[in-house]
């Protein structure tokens, strides 16, 4: 006879296999640039029924969760042995964050984690949380992961709980299951997070993308991506940070904004994919754009869109921490398509897809953002102008 064990157990396995099976398709026209997908790649829902259950009767008779995942998103991606990987910031129902590697045969469907999470080593100062890894390939042979860690504050007083301190850990590895952790990057920022290393050495340094912040959550007089330098990863430390990109008064990055994942080498220069952060009166909003740099002087930005290139659309818009897309895992294949793997509302990942060509033409020829009112009206006028001659030029 069939236990009640047994056929709960079952369904759940049925209820897994067939989600980790669904096939992904692509959402409608798009707007040119990229396409969304209609699924998610990953929810908590695809981790492993052996990470949140025990599943043996006579320890878990009522086969009850025991180990809660509440989101799987913000992964940092990478494309190695065929496999199209991402670095997953897994996060418990226990609000602790661990770092998860999930992977696909073709970066939109059918991902599956791992069997274990990643093992990361701790520093002499044990981290209270990790999350939002970024993966580089870097050019000495070294795959880095940075990432966040957080801690309590230690000046904060003893009623408030939520005073922390961010900064940059670091950890490197040549196959994502076995990593070597480094002491965390020492910058003279009060908190320090989305830092990115760049893929390339630059007058044999290496060069760290920055965001320089005053507090956990406000950037204050900090903010912008910044710039700088270290001679060596194995004891990391940036004593200049040059701004390369500020934030704005009345724009999509007006409150704060940070690097994204590892910029991509173009012939054109550098694309660089970023969140920007605004206040609304339903709190925070989260949104991706873009930029490019020089291919010889990284501090140099040749073009940049107006606005945002993706925003929350539909289901993105719900979740823990609604209105939110962020990214810090994209992979460049060799054919050039570009797979954009973005997380939505804190809760889960997704995937968008384009070119290097589309992303370059769309960060080269799209307007920038004039900062006022009548600048957007003067931009639209000239693009009806060109669109009526086209239409008066046109055959009857």
């Amino acid at each position: 006879m069939t236990t009640d064990f047994e056929k709960r157990l079952n369904l759940l396995d049925i209820e897994h296999r067939q989600l980790l099976k669904k096939p992904n398709e692509i959402a409608g026209l798009g707007n040119g640039v990229f396409d969304r997908y209609k699924n998610p790649v990953l929810t908590a829902a695809h981790t492993p029924l052996f990470w949140r259950y025990d599943l043996n009767p006579e320890t878990n008779p009522y086969l009850m969760e025991r180990f809660g995942i509440n989101a799987t998103f913000n992964a940092g991606a990478i494309k190695l042995n065929g496999k199209y990987l991402m670095v997953v910031r897994v996060e418990g129902a226990d609000r602790k964050s661990f770092f998860a590697v999930a992977e696909s045969l073709d970066g939109i469907s059918n991902f599956t984690f791992w069997e274990y999470p990643v093992d990361l080593p701790e520093t002499d100062e044990p981290d209270t949380n990790v999350y939002d890894m970024r993966l580089t390939a870097h050019q000495d042979g070294w795959i880095y992961g940075l990432f966040c860690t957080e801690r309590r504050d230690p000046d904060a007083p003893a009623y408030d709980q939520s005073m922390a301190v961010a900064a940059c850990g670091i950890a490197r590895t040549k196959d994502l299951l076995t990593w070597q952790r480094l002491p965390d990057l020492i910058t003279n920022s009060p908190q320090q997070r989305n830092v990115v290393l760049h893929p390339e050495f630059v007058d044999n340094k290496y060069a760290l993308y920055t965001r320089p912040q005053d507090g956990f959550i406000s950037a204050g007089k900090g903010g912008g991506i910044g710039f700088g330098l270290t001679d060596a990863m194995e004891n990391a430390r940036v004593d200049e940070e040059t701004i390369i990109d500020n934030k704005n008064y009345h724009t999509v990055y007006e409150a704060k904004n940070g690097q994204g994942p590892t910029p991509i080498k173009t012939a054109k220069g550098w694309l660089h994919l970023a969140h920007g952060v605004r206040n609304t009166a339903a709190g925070l909003r989260y949104v991706l754009y873009m930029f490019m740099t020089d291919l010889h002087d990284l501090t140099k930005v040749l073009h940049k869109p107006g606005g945002y290139f993706l925003a929350p659309e539909g289901e993105e818009r719900t979740g823990d921490v609604s209105n939110v897309v962020f990214c810090n895992g994209w992979i460049a294949d060799d054919d050039g398509t570009v797979y954009i793997y973005y997380a939505s509302s804190d809760t889960r990942m997704h995937v968008a897809t384009s070119t290097i060509d589309k992303l370059v033409d769309y960060v080269m020829n799209t307007p920038a953002d004039g900062l006022r009112s009548a600048s957007s009206v003067n931009t639209l006028s000239r693009l009806i102008d060109g669109n009526v001659c086209l239409n008066h030029d046109s055959p009857d």
